[in-house]
């Protein structure tokens, strides 16, 4: 019999049975359930609202259901609606009478509301970890590569010398913002939704901050209506891992092109690699490939419960179980992606060399070639002219800057000198550019220090 039988006088359609039921994956809400139950009949308790035999029998009887789920023992199966009817269900099966009263003054809606609150934040703290545990390898491929020079670019042409380890440490500071978005959501939704009922509380005399501090949260929510309607914080975090699988993505795309032919920059470790079904040579970066691909999983997730929201009057209405599978999936791809993007990025081969040859053409020391004549009295403008007039003299004769003659160089201005050759060096292009934030050695020893600090 359902839970809520008694105003019905036919039973539900089996297909209804299928199509209403959400214990197929709101399952995994298990934990959170029983731990807002037994914080749900303490305050019962307390408050002098159910007795002390029906207290204790209900707060025996679900450990010993949250040790049964634990160890395999209990099964979910579609003859239960959700999580919650199916934990009251097997309480009131195991305990009796006893078990009916756990679910005095509250709904499955704010019961639902607390528990995604309750599984939201632990993932949260989860993600965090393993965020920073990528920001860790990023920091230890920098620091092995700090005058690892390799060209930097703008519209995917060689633009100016940078480092490997500058290069990197941009992504870093992505995922920084990552962890702070992450932290934001998480103090946002960190309210107690439990007490709020149906949409308009109760008449018994509960106590709510009793519950919101056995649970740890930080304050209760102050409208009942809003407690049990809110999803912002599923949309929220919606957010936030579709920006993170964003940058990933990005950090990807850059691996790819990397440990391409054309680049050989890097090369995958064979672990993190995959080949052909019918050509033998290939090499194929898989698992950056799949994290790009995946990062529109997530975004699709977020525009689910996007428009799910968009036109729900208030308070609570059946469309909101559609919250959870969603966000479920990215919570899961999310973490799947940084675990496997992160031992992939540990293990891969930086080639030096190959990089350092492909930042010497391009003409990537042009800009400080200008600024040289700068330096020597000309007018940004003018040394920029000149600059380009030799970059298009190298260009017709197959030199580049560091292999012009002196004479060459006179021939267009004669303030230039044998310091150019220096001043046009693929190591002071990155040595001098100190200015907080830049490339050189100082700065992004900079860098590394204030992210260690903050993570």
């Amino acid at each position: 019999m359902k839970m809520w039988a008694g105003r019905f006088k036919k039973e539900t359609d089996e297909k209804v049975n299928d199509f209403n039921s959400s214990i197929s994956f709101d399952c995994r809400l298990y934990e959170e359930d029983i731990k807002g139950s037994i914080a749900h009949a303490t305050m019962l308790y307390s408050c002098n609202i159910i007795e002390k035999e029906d207290y204790e029998k209900i707060i025996s009887g679900l450990t010993e259901i949250l040790e049964d789920i634990k160890k395999g023992n209990i099964e979910f199966t579609s003859q239960y609606e959700d999580i919650h009817m199916c934990v009251e269900a097997i309480l009131t099966e195991k305990i009796g009478l006893s078990g009916k009263k756990l679910h005095t003054a509250r709904s499955r809606n704010d019961q639902v509301a607390l528990d995604i609150r309750l599984y939201i934040k632990k993932e949260i703290k989860n993600i965090e970890e393993l965020v920073k545990e990528l920001i860790k390898v990023i920091i230890n491929k920098a620091e092995d590569n700090l005058e690892t020079i390799m060209p930097g670019y703008t519209h995917l042409q060689r633009a100016q010398p940078v480092t490997f380890a500058h290069y990197i440490m941009a992504y870093a500071q992505m995922l920084k913002r990552d962890l702070s978005r992450l932290s934001d959501t998480y103090d946002r939704m960190d309210e107690m939704p439990l007490g709020s009922g149906a949409l308009a509380t109760t008449t018994y005399p509960i106590n709510r901050q009793q519950v919101s501090d056995l649970l740890g949260f930080k304050k209760v929510t102050e409208n009942s209506l809003d407690g049990v309607s809110d999803r912002d914080f599923i949309i929220e975090l919606g957010s936030d891992l579709s920006i993170l699988m964003m940058h990933l993505s990005r950090f990807s795309e850059e691996i790819i092109f990397w440990c391409s032919s054309e680049a050989g920059f890097v090369t995958l470790d064979d672990a993190f690699s995959t080949g052909s079904s019918i050509m033998p040579q290939k090499k194929n970066p898989d698992v950056a490939e799949l994290v790009r691909g995946k990062t529109g999983r997530v975004y699709g997730n977020l525009m689910a419960i996007l428009t799910v929201m968009k036109a729900l009057p208030l308070a609570y209405n059946k469309d909101m179980q559609e919250d959870k599978e969603g966000i479920f999936d990215s919570i899961d791809t999310v973490k799947m992606c940084l675990e496997v993007f992160k031992n992939m990025f540990d293990t891969l081969k930086i080639n030096k060399e190959t990089m350092r040859k492909a930042a010497l053409g391009g003409f990537i020391n042009a800009t400080d070639c200008a600024d040289y004549l700068v330096k020597k009295g000309l007018a940004f403008r003018d040394a920029y002219k000149i600059v380009g007039q030799l970059v298009g003299y190298c260009t017709d004769n197959n030199k580049d800057l560091s292999s012009l003659s002196m004479e060459e160089y006179k021939n267009l201005s004669p303030v230039f000198e044998e310091d150019v050759y220096d001043a046009i060096s693929l190591e002071t292009c990155v040595k001098e550019r100190k200015v907080f934030g830049g490339p050189s050695i100082e700065s992004v020893k900079t860098q590394i220090k204030n992210l260690k600090e903050y993570i």
